[in-house]
């Protein structure tokens, strides 16, 4: 499910390019040029879902018709910016599946699991194909 939030980007003299997200207070960014604080401010914003996540708040929708807040003083003479979140990728819950893989190798998962101390045959497959998948972009 990909969110579009709203960003709202100010410069000032002598500074970095400041940016937030006027959906989610209290998140907010900065970089040395506009292409480094929109990926500083993607990132901030996925850690501020995160967080709300696990701390079992709702997260913010953001603002579908954003013109109340360009209209908001506090944003004048900033440049806005819409910043796509995917949140598939913050979903932490856990959903079982039904997979089909050879006995021989179910075997060897099994046996490494339990030599290693693991703990469960799902952990592992689980841990292993993030290490996979973090290895391989």
């Amino acid at each position: 499910m990909l969110r579009h939030y709203p960003v709202v980007i100010h410069k000032d003299k002598d500074s970095d390019y400041g940016i937030c997200v006027p959906d989610l207070p209290g998140c907010f960014s900065a970089g040395s040029s506009v292409t480094e604080a929109l990926a500083q401010i993607k990132e901030a914003i996925e850690c501020h879902l995160e967080g709300l996540l696990l701390d079992d708040e709702e997260m913010p929708a953001p603002t579908a018709d954003y013109s109340a807040l360009t209209d908001n003083p506090e944003y004048a003479g900033g440049i806005w910016h819409l910043v796509e979140i995917d949140l598939s990728k913050l979903d932490t819950r856990t959903r079982r599946i039904n997979i089909t893989i050879p006995e021989r190798l179910l075997t060897q998962v099994d046996r490494f699991v339990k030599d290693h101390r693991l703990g469960s045959r799902s952990g592992f497959l689980a841990q292993a194909a993030e290490t996979f998948i973090e290895h391989h972009r």
